[in-house]
């Protein structure tokens, strides 16, 4: 399904990623069970949403200083399921904000009840925190200055950034030892950064979400020197990422979106961050798919 990757690098990308499976297994059988959500917010404590500072369209800090974006939209739709479901008129809702390295240790040590950001549900992630219903489909991209990408062999000897702590990190590095594909690649803390770094020279690529991509490019006072290749190089899930353990909790948040999902209420969500920009054929089929019957 990679376009322009050859069916090599598409298999090599859908294992990215597996091989730490095993070593957190191990962590996974010895960690404690998530706190039970649910019972610590019906006895007056907060409900704490993790979100990112900028990860747009989906999770960042607007210009007055409040969280925004599609995920975080869909977190609030889950603390008015919550309130919904322990009978209580008023919640108390901490937004907390988490990066791109510390989210699921966030979610597991219990600084967040709920990751509200585009993150990636993987085997490997599963083994330290629970995952909700899909929320998003979209896909590794890379930014060039000139002539997009057509496929990695076009990255042989180029200076590659990428987000640091992400699965397309992962998914790139293992992917360009695979083929032999010698690169140089540059870890940033955020995407604005890796592009700017591109824009001026210092990168010759920039991989990272499309969807991020797309808006940052097209909000960017640089945008017209950056051109994102069509193609996709990996496909992803995105999901809510929630304490390991918690059952009710869980149950209570996939209740939520499954109702969001056999609505129409899904598509005023989407549009308030996408605009005029329909949900494509993939994530129609998500919500079809997730539209699960009470």
């Amino acid at each position: 399904m990679a376009a322009g990757t050859g069916k090599s690098a598409g298999a090599v990308f859908r294992a990215g990623g597996l091989s730490a499976v095993a070593a957190a297994l191990a962590f996974a059988l010895a960690a404690p069970a998530g706190a039970q959500t649910l019972d610590r917010v019906a006895n007056g404590e907060p409900f704490r949403i993790g979100y990112r500072h900028f990860a747009p369209p989906y999770s960042y800090a607007a210009s007055n200083g409040q969280p925004a974006g599609y995920i975080v939209d869909l977190c609030r739709e889950v603390a008015e399921g919550l309130k919904r479901t322990l009978k209580v008129a008023t919640l108390k809702v901490e937004y907390v904000k988490v990066t791109a390295e510390d989210r699921f240790e966030a979610v597991r040590d219990g600084r967040i009840d709920i990751l509200c950001e585009p993150t990636s549900m993987t085997m490997s992630r599963r083994a330290l925190v629970d995952f909700s219903l899909p929320t998003f489909l979209d896909g590794a991209g890379v930014v060039t200055r000139g002539t997009p990408v057509k496929g990695l062999e076009d990255l042989k000897g180029k200076k590659v950034g990428v987000l640091r702590g992400t699965t397309t990190e992962e998914n790139l590095r293992s992917t360009l030892g695979q083929m032999r594909i010698a690169a140089d690649i540059v870890t940033v803390t955020d995407h604005p950064e890796g592009l700017k770094q591109l824009a001026d020279g210092k990168l010759d690529a920039y991989f990272g979400d499309r969807g991020i991509l797309n808006y940052l490019i097209s909000n960017s006072p640089f945008g017209n020197r950056l051109n994102l290749s069509d193609q996709y190089f990996t496909f992803e899930t995105y999901a809510l990422a929630l304490p390991r353990g918690d059952q009710a909790f869980r149950l209570m948040v996939d209740g939520t979106l499954a109702d969001l999902y056999r609505t129409e209420r899904i598509r005023d969500i989407y549009a308030k961050s996408f605009g005029k920009f329909p949900p494509d054929q993939f994530l129609n089929a998500l919500f079809v798919i997730n539209g699960v019957p009470k």
